[in-house]
C-alpha cells in the first residue's frame, strides 16, 4: 500500500506541475495532494505543519492566479473596467475550446473593459491588455516555482525516510 501511495503522490506532483502551465488542471492544490499522500504513508511521519502550510499556499496561490493578472492591469493604467474585464475573460477563455483560450481571454478582456470605459482611448487599453498577459505570466511563474518546491519536497522526504524504512 505505502509503494502504491508513493507512486500516486509522485503522480499528483507531476500532474501539479502541468497544471500550472494549463489552467483547465489546477496544479497547486493537485501537487499538494501528492504531498499529502506521500505523508500518508508508514515511511514518513505524519508533520502537520508542513501538510498546513504546503495547503496554504496552495490555496493562496489558487487565489492569487485569479487575481494576480487584475493587479498587472490596474499597474499598467487600466482602470476597475479593465481589471473586471481581464477576469471575465479569463473565466470565459477557460470555457471557449480554443488553444491558449485562457490568454487570450485575459488579454481580450482587458481591452474590451477599457473600451468600454473610453472607447477613444486605445493607447489604454493597449497597456491594459499587455499588463495582463504580465499579470498572467507571472501567476504562471508562481504556480510553477510552489509546484516545483513541492517536486523538490517530495524527492527529499521520500529520499530521507524510505531509504532507511526499506
Amino acid at each position: 500500500m505505502d509503494i502504491f501511495l508513493l507512486i500516486i503522490g509522485l503522480a499528483f506532483v507531476l500532474i501539479g506541475i502541468v497544471g500550472s502551465v494549463l489552467p483547465v488542471i489546477p496544479g497547486p492544490p493537485i501537487g499538494w495532494v501528492g504531498l499529502l499522500l506521500l505523508y500518508l504513508t508508514k515511511a514518513v511521519p505524519m508533520d502537520y505543519w508542513v501538510i498546513g502550510i504546503t495547503l496554504f499556499l496552495a490555496i493562496l496561490v489558487s487565489i492569487l492566479d485569479y487575481v494576480v493578472p487584475a493587479i498587472g492591469t490596474k499597474k499598467f493604467g487600466g482602470t476597475k473596467y479593465g481589471m473586471w474585464g481581464t477576469t471575465i475573460g479569463l473565466v470565459v477563455g477557460f470555457l471557449i475550446p480554443i488553444p491558449l483560450g485562457f490568454l487570450i481571454g485575459s488579454v481580450v478582456g482587458a481591452f474590451i473593459g477599457e473600451m468600454l470605459y473610453d472607447s477613444k482611448d486605445t493607447n489604454r487599453a493597449t497597456k491594459a491588455a499587455f499588463g495582463s498577459f504580465i499579470g498572467f505570466v507571472g501567476s504562471t511563474f508562481l504556480k510553477l516555482v510552489l509546484t516545483f518546491g513541492y517536486l523538490i519536497w517530495f524527492v527529499k522526504i521520500t529520499w530521507k525516510y524510505w531509504s532507511d524504512f526499506y
